[in-house]
């Protein structure tokens, strides 16, 4: 409305042309606006401020260094069209900057002027957002955005897990566009602005009467008042009158209550009554010297002012720094050979010949320069270190966080874009990496409206008399989980007895409806049942819904009050025992394998006892026969043969202990298969029913359908829709060849119940997916959470359980949970046994021979000298030989190596003689 009134003051053309007016590079004086309210809690404060300010440079010679600043304040009543009248007539004044304008809907009006004129406004108070946008390149903001309050907002709503919150405000650009940045803020929260309250700049009580009393009957208690120090007061007033300040409410105030606090405090007792328990923010400034004699000096600077009582607030300081802030930049800018000039712009004419005379106004040619002479600013002022970043906006945003207690309050920590939520000042952690983990966040306790220090919920049901609207579906089969009566109307089972479980156990009262959705006649689609939740149509869903991940993306569940996974489902025949079960133990291979086994360790021990060993000797027949019974009796431990050898000992202890274990194991096979009912089907688990190209069938309505199709890869055209437990059994009775289907893919909690009373069918192969049940509620539901926790009480006190056998215990079949597999034995189970007692033969073996070879060596008779013709004897190796002395036994062998050894000396005489 304002910019409307441009064409009344100038309008703009393509050439700039007219007489230029120059002053020396360091002239005598500075001419310098400021315009903003003289009577409000800021501007009060900010005049004394900016008096303050203007004296200090002027009487510090290192600043402008014989240049006077003169700083002329104008009264703009916070009205737009006055405080552009303002702003014109600093124009005709060769003024080279404004400080101010207060209220941001001025700030929107006049930059535009201040954009043609290239004067730059300083602004310490019109904290908008939207003002720091490239269309006002000339506007400067001299203190913190409404950005990060809102920030710092949605940190303290996040921080208490609240996620729905309530603003109210006045309806100007300040208000609106601080609330759109509030919601973009909790946005990033997961957190959102359920209502917007705006209230008219010329609200009356009456109009925020009936303003609070919608809020009132809204679902939300977190109510954020983003106000100023004219209306703030009043909406506290009526929200005290109506209730709204008492226990379950959460009121957060903008800063312009901490203003008004620290700028009137003591306030009239009646006026505090009506904030306790308030949250509101304060730009933080940090502590120093220079701060600390500022504010001692407060008191002596506002002895001329008509009305003294009034403190100093953070406004006021940042008012105090803008003054020196534009200082420092004018004296940077005639150090940089900065000439104030000012020229007349041509463009500007009256409007049709009027007699506005805005040829009068004049365009500052060093304003360009002077602006990145401000935005270049770097000095410590009383607010602390004053330097812009790249966005514009000053670093380190920081602010109070205070709570309204009593007849004042106190501060209960700290915000900063830097280090989060803290309760030491953010200055104390700047020295330190930037750290805005949640897990970081902490304030001191509260004492909340009503004066409690609980922590209030934040939300209720709404005081409309409406009743939630829940939707259950109407099913058709599996009727104890979900179902409604043909004859009373009343919907019952075990999935709305675990919902009315968990809702008395909430602290509050919930008011519903149960609304049975389907046509009674086939289960509905828990797929579109989950979507009207979603859009609005019902408050809530209840029943036998899974959850799964694309439900999740549109909907948020419960905790799962039951398990239930994908299984399948298949028809199974019994096995029926023959009168070889027992040979069934073994397969054939391991059969082979351990028959050869006893022959190869007979054998073994055979070779490494007989030479030393009767038991073992004989005829070749009985050789034979002793290495067979000895083999075959040590399956039982019978064998009478003892082993006096040590490495028949060691072979047959190892062979020992291989016997005990295949005995054991082909002991409970059998047993196991003689006694345990077996079952077997041809769908082994997910992998062959996908392979086998048969029929499956799925339950109506479920989400099976759409995971075979569209996780599995399985053709639509081979899943068969089943309705009924009637139809499960019927269609797995037929199989696929008759009709009917291969197996069924269901939840687990479905089949369980169908084989308490179907004794057939058994599942087969293991759960391939986990999932549960749970209840649903549209996104960011604050009773979804309240209900997941009642769940898990439920859980902890074995309520649930106690439902679950209500209604859900069916006497189970026997077979139910058989293992279909095959219990027979393979050689795979075995094979270690069997490389260990095979090396140990092999061993043995091997050494047997190296010493009955070194024996041979050693003691291998030769051939007696012929006496007749006095020939020596010829040695040499034969096989036959080696055999024959190797079967011999060990003692003759001995006794002729004795007899050998004797008859040495005799022959060696005789030779002697003889020759």
């Amino acid at each position: 409305m304002m910019l409307a009134l441009f064409p009344l003051f100038f309008c703009l053309f393509s050439s700039t042309s007219g007489a230029t007016r120059s002053i020396s590079s360091r002239p005598a004086v500075v001419h310098v606006g400021a315009i903003f309210t003289f009577n409000s809690t800021i501007g009060r404060v900010a005049k004394v401020a900016i008096d303050a300010a203007k004296q200090d440079v002027n009487s510090d010679p290192t600043v402008l260094r014989g240049t006077r600043l003169d700083v002329t304040m104008r009264n703009t009543n916070c009205s737009g069209f006055f405080g552009m009248m303002e702003a014109l007539q600093f124009m005709e004044t060769d003024t080279v900057a404004i400080v101010g304008p207060q209220c941001s809907t001025i700030a929107h009006v006049i930059s535009h002027l201040a954009n043609e004129l290239h004067v730059p406004l300083l602004s310490f108070s019109a904290t908008d957002p939207t003002l720091t946008a490239l269309e006002y390149p000339y506007f400067v903001r001299t203190s913190q955005s409404d950005l990060f309050q809102m920030a710092a907002i949605a940190k303290i709503v996040d921080y208490y897990q609240w996620r729905q919150v309530i603003a109210i405000y006045v309806d100007d650009d300040n208000g609106r566009n601080g609330v759109a940045a509030l919601g973009d803020k909790l946005a990033e929260r997961r957190c959102k602005l359920s209502y917007k309250a705006p209230l008219s700049p010329v609200a009356t009580r009456s109009d925020v009467t009936d303003l609070l009393v919608k809020v009132a009957l809204m679902e939300s208690r977190v109510i954020v008042l983003h106000s100023n120090q004219d209306y703030g007061p009043m909406i506290l007033s009526v929200a005290h009158y109506l209730d709204m300040m008492t226990n379950g409410y959460v009121w957060i105030a903008t800063d312009w209550l901490s203003s008004l606090l620290d700028s009137k405090t003591p306030l009239a007792p009646e006026t505090m009554d009506t904030m306790q328990g308030v949250l509101t923010l304060r730009q933080h400034t940090a502590d120093s010297k220079r701060k600390s004699n500022f504010i001692s000096r407060w008191s002596n600077l506002t002895k001329e002012e008509d009305d003294g009582n009034f403190r100093l607030h953070s406004y006021g300081l940042y008012a105090y720094d803008t003054v020196w802030m534009l200082a420092k930049a004018i004296d940077a800018f005639f150090d940089d050979g900065g000439i104030i000039s000012f020229s007349n712009d041509s463009n500007l004419h009256d409007v049709q010949g009027g007699t506005l005379h805005l040829e009068a106004m004049s365009v500052f040619n060093g304003g360009q320069l002077l602006l990145e002479k401000v935005q270049n600013t770097n000095f410590a002022g009383l607010t602390g270190v004053l330097r812009y970043d790249s966005d514009g906006n000053l670093i380190h945003p920081a602010y109070d966080i205070i709570n309204v207690i009593g007849t004042g309050s106190r501060t209960i920590g700290y915000w900063s874009n830097y280090s989060g939520l803290s309760i030491v000042p953010p200055e104390t952690l700047y020295s330190k990496p930037a750290n805005t983990s949640p897990a970081n966040d902490l304030l001191y306790s509260i004492i909340w409206p009503g004066e409690t220090t609980t922590k209030p919920q934040g939300w209720v049901f709404p005081n409309n008399g409406k009743e939630l609207k829940i939707v259950v579906p109407n099913r058709v089969s599996y009727q104890e989980f979900v179902s409604e009566s043909p004859h009373t109307g009343i919907v019952k089972g075990y999935c709305i007895d675990v919902f009315t479980a968990a809702v008395n156990l909430l602290p509050y009262a919930v008011p519903f409806k149960l609304i049975p959705f389907g046509d009674g006649h086939a289960n509905p689609s828990y797929g579109e049942l989950v979507n009207m939740v979603a859009a609005g149509v019902f408050d809530a869903a209840v029943g036998d819904i899974a959850i799964v991940t694309n439900r999740t993306k549109i909907v948020d569940f419960t905790q799962p009050y039951i398990e239930s996974g994908l299984v399948i489902l298949a028809p199974i025949r019994e096995y029926k025992s023959s009168a070889w079960a027992f040979l069934q133990p073994f397969t054939l291979e391991m059969w082979c394998v351990t028959g050869f086994s006893f022959i190869v360790i007979g054998s073994v021990v055979w070779i490494l006892e007989h030479r030393m060993n009767d038991e073992f000797r004989g005829p070749p027949r009985q050789q034979v026969a002793t290495v067979f019974w000895f083999s075959f009796s040590t399956l039982f431990f019978a064998h009478r043969e003892n082993t006096v050898s040590t490495l028949g000992r060691g072979v047959l202890i190892i062979w020992l202990f291989v016997v005990l274990i295949i005995q054991s194991s082909y002991t409970a096979s059998l047993t196991s298969i003689l006694t345990v009912q077996q079952l077997s089907s041809p769908i082994k688990g997910i992998d062959s029913l996908i392979a086998s190209d048969e029929l499956i069938g799925f339950q109506v309505g479920s989400f099976a359908e759409n995971y075979m199709v569209e996780e599995l890869s399985i053709p639509r055209s081979r899943l068969k829709a089943l309705g009924s437990q009637e139809e499960y059994a019927k269609a797995l009775e037929l199989g696929p060849h008759n009709g009917g289907v291969a197996a069924i893919v269901d939840e687990r909690a479905y089949v369980e119940l169908f084989l308490s009373t179907n004794c057939n069918f058994a599942i087969v192969g293991s759960e391939f997916t986990k999932s549960g049940w749970g209840f649903v509620f549209p996104r960011d539901s604050p009773l979804a959470v309240d209900m997941s926790t009642a769940i898990l009480t439920l859980s902890e006190n074995g309520d649930l359980q106690r439902i679950h056998d209500k209604w859900l215990t069916r006497t189970v079949c026997i077979s139910e949970t058989d293992e279909i597999d095959s219990q027979r034995l393979h050689l795979s189970s075995f094979w270690g046994l069997f490389l260990i007692c095979g090396t140990s033969c092999f061993l043995a073996l091997l050494v047997y021979l190296i010493l009955v070879l070194c024996q041979y060596i050693k003691q291998a008779p030769a051939d007696k000298h012929d006496s007749s013709s006095g020939q020596m004897p010829r040695s040499g190796f034969s096989l036959q030989k080696f055999f024959s002395f190797a079967s011999g036994k060990e003692e003759d062998v001995r006794s002729r190596s004795k007899q050998g050894e004797m008859q040495k000396p005799t022959i060696n005489v005789t030779a002697d003689v003889e020759t």
